[in-house]
């Protein structure tokens, strides 16, 4: 018979064990009882689904498997919403700084923000809330309907009736308005008659199919998602089936291609048809006509206005996006349209119906002037010079000639004093000379210093400096001076030895008097003199 395999811990453990079945056996030892008080039987395994035939036992075990009592700790009871449980008079210890209530912290308080908290104005303290905790069982976790209160259905089956109540109530009122019209008519039969047909307009057949759904021959029911394929919806396929399958209108391989999952296909499968005869141009056909391309237009301008700083977003608030959208283009429209007013006003219109004056195309006219051998006006007017629109012959500053009459050396001028200068004041005739005088002189100079630069200078015999090998006789020193220079070099030997005599601050001055170098050639020690170790 199969038993169940126990490990035991020592040959003792075993031996007991077996003595312990011994007496069992012979009605010495008490039999060993399960949860439920019934005496379990030996021969049966714990971990069996189903005992033998052979061992006539009354049921199996699996306890060891599953749990065969629930426990009771577990309740399909719910959170009691809104529930209050204490309104204090006070702020407490250790409650919300900002409504006064001991079941949470100031962090996670759903109350608006005080300007000033309870804790401190110790005025409208919140009551504390109920707090429930449950130890829900493995259904009651998963119960999507868990805490639904079934009450509040009632509100959905009150607003149904109230709506099949107005709508009865409106057909009625239909009814008695189109007796009455009827009663009003004098032609009994015909009032019997269209009584006929009005009563059958306002029957209302639940059953009755609308035309527009009778002719959707596109409509095709498709399962979707559920286990038996999906559930239930509608999918549109505008293709007429006596019409040609796209893949099949063009059978080359490197055609168009054809995608079965989405039963897509972006490129054109006959770009070299004829487009008037063909009914279909490929997918990429819809994403560029219509309002796809208007909606293309309206991203990228939503785009470009974040770029520039306006707070929108198509996705976030679409109806914003398509409002600034349109306002844009009726924006840009007039701006485009005062602008070709402007354009048209100033310069005019080449491709008016209007046509020019012959005296503007042609530059004549039918008048006759007559003039003399000087040039002279004998008969009729001179004719006027068309002018500009910026000022002519406009003399500034007793000039006699416009800016730029005349022209050297790469400058504009005034032709009548010769001046490059745009606001200077015309000096006439003497400027010109002066100027001309000015010329002159410097070219003579730059001749001389050419002249002087081609023949040098005798060089002059210069004294040697006092820092020199050999001082100058006739240098001249002054003793106060000698006397501050010797204590400036004592203190810079003394710096030189002892670095920590030296200052923070430290100043240097490059000018070199001849006192300071004669100070340093009296202290500079000569290693070659016999008496320098004398020298203080």
């Amino acid at each position: 018979m199969a038993t169940a395999s126990v490990a035991f811990k020592s040959r003792e453990d075993h031996r007991k064990q077996l003595e312990l079945e011994e007496a069992r056996k012979a009605g010495l030892a008490p039999a060993e009882v399960d949860e439920d008080g019934k005496e379990i039987n030996p021969h049966i395994p714990q971990y069996m689904s189903s005992a033998p035939w052979y061992l006539n036992a009354e049921r199996p075990s699996l306890k060891h498997q599953r749990k065969w009592k629930s426990d009771p700790n577990y309740t399909k009871s719910w959170y009691d919403r809104g529930a209050k449980i204490h309104q204090a008079d006070k702020y407490r210890k250790g409650a919300c700084e900002n409504c006064g209530a001991m079941t949470h912290n100031a962090k996670a308080c759903m109350e608006r923000p005080r300007k000033v908290g309870a804790k401190w104005t110790n005025m409208h303290i919140a009551p504390d809330e109920k707090i429930e905790t449950f130890e829900l069982d493995y259904d009651g976790k998963r119960d999507r309907w868990n805490g639904y209160d079934p009450a509040t259905y009632a509100r959905v089956i009150e607003r149904y009736e109230a709506r099949d109540e107005a709508r009865r109530k409106f057909l009625k009122e239909q009814q008695l308005k189109k007796l009455e019209e009827k009663n009003n008519k004098q032609n009994e039969d015909a009032e019997v008659s269209d009584e006929d047909e009005d009563e059958d307009d306002l029957k209302v057949d639940e059953a009755k199919v609308d035309e527009s759904k009778q002719m959707d021959f596109a409509k095709v029911e498709k399962r979707v998602r559920t286990t038996g394929g999906g559930s239930t919806g509608t999918v549109r396929n505008l293709r007429i089936r006596e019409d040609t399958a796209k893949y099949l209108l063009n059978l080359d391989v490197n055609s168009a291609y054809y995608d079965p999952k989405t039963r897509s296909m972006r490129e054109d499968p006959l770009p070299d048809a004829d487009p008037n005869e063909k009914f279909y141009g490929g997918d990429n056909q819809n994403r560029i006509s219509g309002q796809a391309l208007d909606f293309k237009q309206l991203n990228v301008h939503a785009w470009e206005a974040f770029d520039k700083g306006q707070d929108i977003h198509l996705q976030a608030a679409p109806s914003q996006a398509e409002l600034l959208y349109k306002n844009y283009k009726v924006i840009k429209e007039k701006l485009k349209s005062h602008t070709k007013d402007a354009i048209m006003e100033k310069y005019g219109n080449a491709a008016a119906e209007e046509k020019l004056p012959r005296e503007l195309l042609l530059g004549q006219s039918e008048r006759q002037v007559e003039y003399d051998r000087a040039g002279r006006i004998v008969k009729g007017l001179e004719m006027a010079l068309p002018k500009s629109k910026y000022e002519e012959d406009v003399f500034i500053n007793n000039h006699t000639s416009v800016w730029g009459s005349w022209w050297k050396d790469h400058q504009w001028g005034y032709k009548c004093c010769k001046q490059t200068i745009r606001n200077s004041y015309c000096t006439g005739a003497a400027g010109i000379e002066a100027a001309e005088a000015a010329a002159d002189l410097m070219k003579s100079n730059i001749a001389r210093k050419a002249t002087s630069e081609d023949t040098p200078a005798p060089a002059e015999e210069k004294k040697l400096a006092t820092w020199g090998s050999e001082v100058p006789d006739d240098i001249v020193l002054d003793q106060k001076k000698l006397t501050e220079a010797l204590k400036k070099e004592d203190e810079r030997r003394k710096e030189e030895k002892d670095e920590r005599k030296r200052k923070y601050n430290v100043r240097w001055n490059d000018e070199v008097t001849a006192e300071d170098m004669e100070a340093y050639r009296m202290k500079k020690v000569h290693h070659d003199d016999p008496m320098k170790d004398f020298l203080n």
